[in-house]
Order: structure tokens, then sequence, then C-alpha cells
């Protein structure tokens, strides 16, 4: 019976946004100076994340989820795994975008997921802000401030700060600002469509690809705020903030400053080290662990303690 954590080397994507931030903060080794995100836990096609540790060594998360079942609960081997999780890097501001929903997605683009979408505010440079939704009340009227390139009166801005957390439904209208550092759980989808790019170009002068008619046929009208209820609870030495709980995904915010035993259990859970250094001990076994690691704990851990001064972003299905 595997009793351990499954550790994962994160996939490295380079984005015309990106930057050297990933490496300066959480020591990754990534491949360029435009690196925008690290895909920390991963089974989509596009990037699957490699095990570090144990048996499974040198496997993927994707060939893990079809080939060893039994490691997250109750599940068959033809539904894909459903969350992707995600460190980025805003060097630059992102592009306007939108995601479409499951069905849009199922009968549009031939996928599974759509993509429903939470960040997790890490870091970010002062006054930093996000665009989150527009104002226009209807398609017509969203679809003519599009045309006539009036992004001021069409698009939201919400100043953030670090420790900030936003629910991003499928259809809201969204982008991340320059100097901010997230961590993202979503659905496991990468399907995006840009609506405006800042009308920059790449090294070969090109501008990217925009999905103005796609974009306008999944976005929400009118935009909504998402009401979220934080559900603290302290568990021991552990301080725990539910984050959001809805259809895809529940994500916590533990914060942990000495030793508790098995917190959360469900069928397999997600966890991605913040901020600090502690240890994970599974049947007496010790795992360190430290800023920048990502892990599963499967179904087959049913008892698991927590030690040390650490912040853990925790999700599961």
């Amino acid at each position: 019976m595997y009793k351990e954590p499954i550790f994962f080397e994160p996939i490295f994507q380079e984005r015309i946004w990106g930057g050297t931030s990933l490496q300066e903060l959480y020591g990754f080794k990534i491949p360029n100076e435009t690196t925008g995100e690290a895909w920390v836990i991963s089974a989509h096609e596009n990037g699957p994340s490699i095990v570090k540790n144990g048996s499974l060594k040198g496997k993927n998360l994707l060939e893990v989820w079809n080939d060893y079942p039994h490691l997250f609960g109750e599940k068959t081997t033809t539904k894909e795994f459903p969350l992707l999780i995600k460190i980025l890097d805003a060097n630059d501001n992102l592009s306007v975008q939108v995601h479409p929903d499951d069905k849009y997605a199922r009968s549009h683009e031939g996928e599974k997921y759509g993509k429903t979408e939470c960040w997790y505010i890490l870091d970010c440079e002062e006054d930093a802000e996000i665009i989150f939704g527009h104002m226009a009340d209807s398609e017509d009227e969203f679809r003519r401030k599009v045309k006539a390139g009036k992004w001021d009166d069409l698009l939201q801005r919400v100043k953030v700060k670090k420790g900030d957390f936003v629910y991003v439904p499928s259809g809201t209208i969204h982008a991340i600002g320059k100097g901010i550092i997230i961590l993202e759980t979503q659905q496991s989808s990468d399907i995006t469509y840009r609506v405006y790019d800042f009308d920059r170009t790449d090294n070969e002068g090109n501008k990217r690809e925009l999905h103005i008619e796609q974009a306008i046929n999944v976005t929400s009208y009118p935009h909504n705020v998402h009401a979220q209820d934080k559900v603290e609870k302290t568990i021991g030495n552990l301080f725990s903030t539910q984050l959001i709980a809805e259809k895809y995904f529940t994500v916590y915010h533990w914060q942990l400053d000495g030793k508790t035993e098995t917190p959360l259990y469900k069928d397999y859970l997600l966890m991605s080290v913040i901020e600090g250094k502690g240890k994970i001990v599974i049947e007496e076994k010790e795992y360190e662990l430290n800023k920048g690691d990502s892990f599963i704990i499967p179904s087959t851990v049913s008892e698991y303690v927590l030690n040390g001064t650490v912040e853990i972003i925790v999700s599961h299905t």
C-alpha cells in the first residue's frame, strides 16, 4: 500500500508577460527570463507534473492518475484529473480574457472541462490591480464597446494586496495585473479566449491572437460578483481558513505554528507550501516541507502529522 506524499517537479510555461520571480521567490530552476507559469500540480496533457519521490519517481501525474486509481479514492480510470494548480508571475499585464463553462468547452472545443478558477495573492507590488468584470449591461453593449475600443468604459479594475483571494467563475472577464504573483486553483483546462492584449507584440513584431466572438459568446451579462463565505477554524496549532467551497473545488489557507494531526481527510488532498518550513509525518517517516513544494496526499494515507511554521494552500474536489 502506497503510504507517502507524492511530491512534484513543476512544469514551466514561457509567457510574453512572464519574469524571474518564480526563481527568486520559490527557488524554481526556471528555463528563461520570461517564465510566466509553474504548473505545480498538473495532469493536463499540455504540461503534466513529474513525480520526484518514492516508487512513482519519474512518472507524470497523468500516468499516475490513469495507472494507479486506488491513490485517488472512488474514481474511474476514464475520468480526467479535475484540478490544475499553478503559480503565476505577472511581470507584465496578462491579456484581458475569459474562459468557457463545461457545456461550451464540450460543444465547441471538444474538451471535458471549462475553466472556473480562483486566485490567492502570494505577493504584489504596491497599488497592484486586477481587471475583474465589465460594466456592460448586455451582450450588445459589450460588443459595441469592444468594437470601439472603449476599454476604460468597459473594464472594471480592482486593487489587490498580499493575502487577498479572488474567485473567478467561467464567464468572468479578467486579467492579472503587472507585479502580482498568484497561486491559482482551477479546473484542469487550458482554454482561454483573449479579448484585449494592450496591442503588444512578440519579439518578431506579431500580435497575439484574439478570440472576440468566442469571448462574447461565453461572457456573463451583466457581471456578477459571487459572495465568498470564509470559514475559519482552529485545529490544534493550525488556523484554517476555508476560502471557498463550490462545485469544482474547495480551497483552504492553512497557517501552522507547531504540530497538528490529520486536520483534514478527503479521498486526496492537493497542497502547496507558500511560506515557511515544516514536515509531514506519515507512519513515522518524515518528509521536509519547504516554500515552493507541492504535493498530493493520496487516499491510501488516512493519518498524517504536520509540524513546523508554515503556510499551505490546500484544495480538493
